[in-house]
């Protein structure tokens, strides 16, 4: 295994490059990687043509964004399926830690770094290098246990503070404000002028519609 320098980690004392992959994935882990807000799938892409090219695929086995199914309220009523990321920002691998598959994932592009325990840097000044920490298992069963059972989330694109109209039920062509919006009900409170008063009505995600 190549020694680590200034700029690795020296992750592993045993070289697995060439080891079955049933020793290997005896050593493999689960860790999170931190990438650029919006770039989970392009890097999760990068990442399994990078591990062909820089000949670490035997290293990683898995590459996973855990999602949720849901159900996105478009304007006009109708219902899009959709799938809701767990943790924005964030791609999970299995995979093996050692020098080279560090190096190979810390600079694949829109990659941050490493969730992890930062290590002070032994002179000089600046931050220290970040010692990527593996996934509790329980933790990791519980990630992808959520994503599985999960119940499907309406989401809908209205917030407090937002004005509405009420399109069908008691209170068709009402108008009002959002005060609360509770996606896991499908339902939101609203302030309609009823009788000259503000009142707080709860409404269901399909029977209003967002101001412009």
């Amino acid at each position: 295994m190549t020694q680590a320098s200034d700029d690795s980690l020296n992750l592993t004392s045993v070289d697995l490059r060439d080891a079955d992959e049933s020793l290997l994935r005896q050593h493999a882990r689960w860790y999170a990687v931190q990438v650029a807000s919006g770039c989970e799938k392009r890097v999760k892409a990068s990442l399994e043509q990078r591990l062909q090219t820089l000949d670490v695929a035997n290293r990683v086995f898995e590459i996973e964004i855990p999602q949720t199914p849901a159900v996105k309220l478009k304007k006009d009523g109708s219902r899009q399926s959709i799938d809701e990321k767990v943790f924005p920002g964030y791609v999970l691998i299995n995979m093996v830690m050692d020098d080279d598959t560090w190096q190979v994932i810390k600079n694949t592009p829109n990659v941050i770094n490493f969730v992890g325990a930062e290590q002070k840097r032994r002179y000089g000044r600046g931050r220290g290098h970040v010692k990527p920490m593996p996934l509790a298992p329980g933790e990791v069963e519980r990630i992808f246990k959520q994503s599985q059972e999960q119940e499907p989330l309406v989401k809908i694109d209205m917030y407090a503070g937002d004005k509405i109209v009420v399109l069908s039920g008691p209170f068709k062509d009402f108008e009002g404000e959002v005060i609360e919006v509770s996606p896991e009900r499908s339902k939101l409170k609203a302030l309609l002028s009823i009788f000259g008063r503000d009142t707080p009505v709860e409404l269901e995600f399909n029977q209003v519609q967002k101001q412009s």
